[in-house]
């Protein structure tokens, strides 16, 4: 379905004049273009507002690399690409047929023969890619385009170089659950065999209309991925060993794409030959659709006579584009990652995944646990227009909120239920919440015009409406410092005061600019009333934020605050006066900044750090009180736990949870099976979770309860997430993982 283009949507690109719209994503936006030759294309940008991020440019490069490595025999042939531009495009071949989802949702599951024959075109097409060393990493139904000449594999969002682990965050499951491998599954390298798997998942789909792991919550969807035997109850008796082959949990029992192209198909006839006669309508309806008037450009609305006061309620809205504010990580690298394409480009870009066929009704699906779930509650984290990042959840006042796509989401803790969502574009830095309240700087650019009076507003704080996720009236308005610059954070909430970064300049800017001057600055929460400013060491260029994490400890502020050459300085201030009290290189080897952001434990006397040895700082002087050795030489600490009950608690590389003396450092103890097992494989990346009289430690079977009294493992939950809070009240440990939020029991 074409949509009618935007008045502010460029005229074209290059040879291309746009005619309409196909879809738009967190990337960029996909058209209907025609060169002045009559050539009709898909032609796909990048936003103009994030094209400047050079881990969005390289993502849209690979892309349009992977559409050129299929060719136009098995995918969407690129005729023209400027991906240097301002706005980098590209265009490519406009493809006649539906895609696969959409076919089997209007003639129902396909023949054998069809099946067959899809399944062999696309063998040929993975072939393609994996003799380049390109693996796909999300095939599914609505990534296959059917034409009269064959299967067309398309959207190469998160296709990327065998090996390539750069742009995909470590132990993040990349793709769609339905239709992943149980390697992808668990955060794993995906390797050509994984496309092979979810290739089988499609042709089970083509075949029965259901995936092999039937549908439902991506938590349950990843589970049986990993866990569970595939459905193909309705497959075609003679195609059930070749595509249970292709499920097999051991990637290496797998086929190649070669061995099963021989299995599926001889080659024989016309591809179209093969086709039921629904389907064949279906695509010479696509291609005559392609000369069909567009629909008209819309207008511009009508300009309000007076900007809306920035006090006024602003309840969740839909998302309208990147603002300055955008999403900021280490070194100016996004913490969003690339949702992938904007639909199938041919088709109807406004259904992402056609309803499963109803007739005859799938087959009973497996549920995990054997019928039993691990946990209490579990609930689908909204989409937005990008992906989340990986930040950890927070709670405010009986809530769970979490990163969901470009915004946030709150949860209810008790119960799981969703109670809102926004799409504001708000970054990481932009929240905070003092366990009871949510705080948010608001970004008055993105609500107002972008002409040259938008360059600079006054910082702005507001609550936010925990019953659906509004902002409330400001609660400060500070004019002395500019709301847009990209920079400013809202660093902490703690004992009724905010704690900020913040600039003063002239105008938004994507990078420190000389003669611009940054401050901490404290601000009452109830009041709005600025507290004290405390300067900041200056920059210029680059696009490191200041403060990595921050907690109020007693009548400290202590910061991990980010150097202009990206180290890591520890830095306390006086909460009363703003005074910097010491300033110390964060101890040992330097770390990586994205390895301490928001990973701070303290208690009323002590900063507690991982590394190259465990280390207790004095609160007082930043002076190191302890320090404890690995058991191994090279061996690191994880992020610690704060002191509970006496001791420190931090995961060993290697060897598993170990508790120190919070007063001396000596070692109490290490977990039983230290070095071994699921204790040798335990995540060293977060601190432990300590709540009543267990630690909670994240490793590759789940997450395991470890008694404090035996130092045994008493329980896995089988679970993909891979950030989690305690909350002691309610009783559960909440665990967040890309598609899911979930709470467990508490031992």
């Amino acid at each position: 379905m074409l949509t009618s283009l935007l008045h502010d949507d460029p005229q074209g690109f290059g040879a291309y004049r746009l005619l309409a719209r196909m879809g738009s994503g967190g990337m960029g936006t996909v058209y209907l273009a025609r060169s002045r030759g009559g050539r009709t294309v898909a032609l796909k940008t990048m936003h103009a507002r994030i094209a400047a991020d050079p881990d969005f440019r390289t993502r849209f490069r690979l892309e349009v690399d992977a559409a050129r490595v299929i060719g136009g025999q098995y995918g969407a042939q690129v005729v023209d690409a400027d991906v240097a531009a301002p706005t980098p495009w590209f265009a490519a071949e406009y493809v006649l047929g539906p895609p696969l989802g959409a076919a089997v949702e209007l003639a129902g599951p396909l023949p054998e023969v069809t099946v067959r024959a899809v399944g062999a075109g696309l063998c040929g097409a993975l072939g393609q890619l994996h003799r380049s060393d390109v693996v796909h990493r999300d095939l599914k139904p609505s990534n296959i385009m059917v034409t009269a000449h064959g299967p067309k594999v398309i959207d190469f969002g998160i296709a990327r170089a065998l090996g390539d682990d750069r742009l995909t965050r470590a132990g993040a499951a990349a793709g769609t659950p339905a239709f992943m491998s149980p390697e992808q599954a668990s955060g794993q390298e995906h390797t050509p065999e994984g496309d092979v798997f979810a290739l089988a998942g499609v042709l089970v789909f083509a075949a029965t209309g259901r995936g092999p792991f039937g549908d439902g919550q991506p938590a349950d969807l990843l589970y049986r991925v990993r866990y569970a035997e595939p459905d193909l109850t309705g497959v075609p008796h003679a195609l059930v060993p070749v595509l249970a082959r292709c499920l097999d949990k051991d990637l290496s029992a797998r086929p190649t794409t070669q061995e099963l192209m021989l299995q599926l198909h001889d080659g024989a006839g016309e591809f179209v030959d093969h086709l039921p006669r629904a389907l064949l309508a279906e695509i010479g309806r696509c291609a005559g659709g392609v000369w069909q008037a567009p629909p008209p450009r819309l207008p511009a609305p009508p300009r309000a006579d007076s900007e809306p006061e920035p006090e006024a309620a602003h309840p969740a809205h839909p998302a309208r584009g990147l603002s300055r504010r955008r999403l900021l990580a280490i070194g100016g690298g996004s913490a969003l990652a690339v949702a992938g394409g904007a639909g199938a480009w041919a088709y109807s870009a406004a259904r992402d995944e056609p309803a499963p066929y109803k007739k005859p009704p799938p087959g009973p699906s497996v549920s995990a646990s054997g019928g039993k779930h691990d946990w209490r509650w579990q609930s689908q984290i909204v989409k937005g227009y990008g992906d989340k990042s990986p930040a950890h959840p927070f709670r405010a006042g009986g809530l769970v909120v979490i990163r969901s796509g470009v915004g946030f989401q709150g949860i209810g803790i008790r119960d799981g239920k969703a109670r809102w969502s926004t799409e504001d574009f708000e970054s990481d830095q932009d929240v905070a919440s003092d366990g009871d309240r949510l705080y948010r700087l608001v970004d008055l650019d993105a609500e107002k015009d972008r002409g040259p009076k938008a360059m600079r507003f006054p910082l702005t704080i507001a609550p936010v409406d925990l019953h659906d996720g509004s902002r409330k009236k400001a609660l400060a308005q500070l004019g002395t410092f500019n709301g847009v610059l990209p920079f400013n954070q809202l660093v902490c909430a703690a004992n009724g005061v905010l704690y900020l970064v913040a600039g003063q300049g002239e105008k938004s800017r994507e990078r420190f600019e000389r003669g611009d001057t940054w401050s901490l600055l404290a601000v009452e929460a109830k009041t709005g009333k600025k507290r004290w400013t405390s300067p900041l060491p200056a920059r210029t260029g680059g696009e490191r934020l200041y403060v990595l994490a921050a907690q109020v400890a007693g009548d400290r502020l202590v910061l991990f605050q980010q150097t202009a050459d990206g180290k890591v300085s520890i830095v306390a201030h006086d909460t009363g006066s703003g005074r910097a009290l010491w300033n110390k290189p964060f101890p040992g080897p330097a770390p990586d900044p994205v390895d301490v952001m928001g990973r701070m434990r303290t208690d009323g006397d002590h900063l507690y750090v991982g590394g190259s040895a465990l280390r207790a700082l004095r609160l007082s002087d930043g002076k190191e009180a302890w320090s404890t050795a690995p058991k191994r030489a090279g061996g690191v600490f994880g992020p610690p736990s704060a002191a509970v009950d006496g001791a420190v608690y931090a995961v060993e590389k290697g060897q598993g949870l170990c508790a120190v003396d919070a007063g001396d450092g000596k070692r109490k103890w290490r977990e039983k099976g230290a070095g071994e097992g699921e204790a040798a494989k335990a995540a060293v990346a977060d601190p432990p979770v300590i709540a009543k009289e267990h630690a909670y430690v994240r490793g590759p079977s789940g997450l395991r309860a470890v008694a404090l009294s035996s130092r045994k493992t008493v329980r896995t939950y089988k679970t993909t997430g891979d950030r989690f809070v305690a909350d002691e009240e309610s009783g559960v440990i909440i665990g967040v993982g890309d598609r899911f939020v979930a709470a467990f029991d508490l031992l």
